[in-house]
């Protein structure tokens, strides 16, 4: 019988896989478990991160600094209680004295010292005879007691007529020395234990305030050295630190004794002020070029320490700023604050700013030729237009501006200054080439009268170029074939500037200038040294900056090089016998007070209210033709009158290409005659009338109609 096998399920053929959609897994076995970190390891690991963790490193800074607190104050009373009972302090004097080379004072201290040691061994000799002293006293002086006690009972008996008070006194006296006694018996216990911790407390209380402690353990604050007041002996060790070895050497000699080197720590401003003399073997300008690591060692910046020469020799005197306090503003100016505020030429000074100690910086500007110089937008023209603000205030000055920015910075002038000058361009230059030289005529002129009349008198006249360095850089040549521009004797610019600084002060004809990045090029060495005050800005070198004040004011301590750029603008290193100045010093850092565009022109108004009006001359581009009675109208302005040296002068300032050589008082007197009018004498002047100007215009143009009606 046969079966019949039945199968559910169809057998099919496995497809063939297509490569290009087969993907392939691969099985990875289980990672071996991790190996667990042995405990030694993880042990060590915590005791490292509670090791260095910054509570921990706190914690035993605390502990080591107020444990050297009381172990180095106990080495420091134990050094001042030897230094107080033998002469060590004195030996230590002496031979600072000589290693400072100051053999007189090492005189005076060896003197000292044998009256110190005479003293002691007098003292010595006492001691020998006072026991047998002491025990004459003690018993003179309890028989004494005893006699007084006795008589005190004796009175006190008879007052109560009973025998017994006759020992009375001298029973309480023993009643109370017995109290006492018991006293001391009951406070001597915890005496014994307290009196130990009152010591220590007190060592470690000597330790705290001297910082006994190294560096390391000390607060945060103070191992930063941010605001640490400056003592004798923070001097004395960055003197030392300095890298000087003769200095090093000498102080090391010294000891504790280095501090004999500085004079009195006296405050000064925002800073303090102290005297060095060096020791022998020494220069003064070795400590002058180790600035920056002397402010360093004294935890200060560079800009907030300053090294300057006074009168005494071999002597440095520093003055170090409060940390960060230079960063601080100085205040508005008083021509800002007090619009009661006036100027006075001859005797008043200028309120130019503040120095260092913060006092009032004030120069006085009589008689003295000024420049300003230094980096562009450090605030040059800010510190120059102050000082003129505060000029303008005297109404009998006069003003001729130049200004060769031409950006509107001394547009409050306009109405003020006789003549303004504003823009950049070679055109600008000749004109302020032109004015300089009408100046130079001007002070010519004052010299011929006061050669005539001793005692004549003019107003002053301030001739004011600011961004002299375009005139001095200007090409061009005039007609004649001479440079505007230049250093040299052909020069039109640089000549009249020399012949004001020749000769103008005596006639109150002042060149005052402002210019940038002094060099022999844009601001030649004559012109520079010519002025009376000079002043500098931050610079870029020191070479530079012995161009901008000279050299002497730098090799004592003028530094306008290390000032910072952009953060002490409107610092001025000034060298003038103009300003107050410690004696012996020839510069004095001022920071000048900055007045704003607008403040500046509310100046210029009070300025002009004091003033009868001026008609400011703004020189622009000279036409070929010219109107030149309606010139002289224009130039006479609101005066009644003018003199005809002025109207001339005036004239040339309005278009020197018109008006130039050739016009002369002839020249003037016959167009005045050509229109029915004529310059007349007043006080024995020749002037012009403004009323006959107009008169003559109002006739030329009522013909003029007359001529066109026919």
């Amino acid at each position: 019988m046969s079966e019949n096998v039945v199968h559910l399920h169809k057998h099919t053929d496995t497809p063939a896989a297509d490569p290009a959609t087969v993907t392939t897994l691969t099985v990875v076995p289980d990672a071996p478990p991790a190996r667990s970190v042995p405990l030694w390891v993880r042990s060590g690991r915590a005791v490292k991160t509670a090791v260095t963790h910054e509570t921990t490193k706190t914690m035993i800074r605390a502990v080591a600094r107020h444990g050297l607190y009381t172990v180095n104050g106990g080495r420091i009373v134990a050094r001042r209680t030897w230094d107080g009972r033998t002469g060590a302090r004195y030996e230590r004097m002496i031979r600072a004295a000589e290693a400072a080379g100051n053999l007189e004072a090492a005189e005076e201290w060896e003197e000292r010292l044998q009256r110190f040691r005479a003293a002691r061994h007098h003292r010595r000799m006492d001691l020998l005879h006072s026991p047998v002293e002491a025990a004459k006293g003690v018993a003179v002086g309890a028989g004494m007691s005893i006699g007084v006690l006795v008589s005190l009972g004796i009175v006190l008996a008879i007052s109560t007529e009973n025998v017994g008070h006759v020992v009375t006194p001298l029973t309480a006296t023993i009643d109370f020395i017995a109290l006492l006694i018991r006293i001391v018996q009951i406070v001597w216990g915890p005496a014994l234990t307290i009196g130990p911790l009152l010591a220590l407390l007190a060592l470690w209380s000597v330790g705290r305030n001297q910082h006994a402690a190294p560096a390391w353990a000390l607060p945060a604050n103070v191992r930063g050295g941010e605001g640490e007041p400056i003592t004798p002996s923070i001097v004395v060790k960055a003197l030392r630190d300095l890298g000087v070895p003769a200095l090093r050497n000498a102080i090391k000699e010294m000891g504790d004794a280095g501090a004999s080197m500085l004079g009195p720590i006296t405050i000064a401003g925002c800073g303090v002020e102290v005297d060095v003399t060096l020791p022998s073997g020494v220069a003064t300008n070795e400590v002058q070029s180790k600035r920056r690591k002397l402010a360093e060692n004294l935890t200060r910046h560079e800009h907030e320490v300053f090294i300057t020469i006074p009168q005494a020799a071999r002597t440095v005197r520093l003055w170090i700023a409060d940390s960060g306090a230079l960063d601080e503003p100085i205040g508005p100016s008083p021509l800002v604050t007090d619009e009661t505020i006036t100027a006075d030429y001859k005797k008043g000074k200028a309120p130019w700013g503040r120095n260092l100690r913060g006092d009032a910086a004030e120069l006085s500007v009589y008689q003295r030729h000024l420049l300003i110089t230094g980096r562009s937008n450090q605030g040059k023209t800010a510190a120059l237009r102050s000082l003129a603000l505060w000029l303008s205030l005297d109404r009998t000055v006069q003003f001729w501006i130049a200004d060769l920015k031409g950006v509107g910075d001394w547009s409050m002038y306009d109405g003020i200054a006789d003549v303004l000058i504003e823009g950049p361009s070679d055109e600008h230059v000749v004109q302020a080439t032109e004015m300089v030289e009408d100046a130079v005529e001007e002070m010519n002129r004052r010299i011929e009268v006061r050669r005539t009349d001793p005692a004549a008198t003019f107003p002053p006249l301030i001739v004011l170029v600011d961004e002299a360095q375009v005139a001095f850089m200007c090409p061009v040549k005039g007609d004649d074939g001479r440079p505007y521009g230049g250093a040299k004797a052909t020069s039109r610019y640089f000549m009249a500037v020399r012949k004001i600084h020749n000769q103008g002060r005596a006639v109150d004809v002042l060149m005052w200038q402002g210019t940038q990045d002094p060099t022999d090029q844009n601001l030649p060495k004559l012109v520079r040294e010519g002025a009376h005050t000079r002043a500098s800005l931050v610079l870029g070198t020191e070479t530079q900056s012995r161009m901008a004040l000279g050299d002497k004011a730098v090799d004592d301590g003028a530094a306008p090089h290390l000032l910072r750029q952009g953060l002490d603008k409107g610092t001025l290193v000034v060298a003038s016998d103009g300003i107050e100045m410690p004696a012996g010093q020839s510069s004095i850092t001022v920071r000048t007070h900055f007045i704003d565009d607008e403040p500046a022109a509310e100046i210029a108004e009070r300025a002009k209210a004091l003033r009868d009006g001026v008609t400011t001359l703004r020189v622009v581009d000279q036409a070929e033709e010219r109107d030149a009675l309606a010139d002289v109208a224009a130039v006479i302005g609101d005066a009644p009158r003018l003199r005809t040296n002025e109207v001339l002068k005036r004239l040339h300032a309005l278009a020197p290409k018109v008006y130039g050589d050739q016009w002369t008082n002839d020249r003037l007197k016959s167009l005045l005659e050509e229109h029915g009018e004529e310059p007349k004498k007043s006080h024995g002047v020749m002037v012009v009338h403004r009323d006959h100007v107009l008169r003559a215009l109002a006739n030329r143009d009522t013909n003029g109609s007359a001529s066109a009606a026919e």
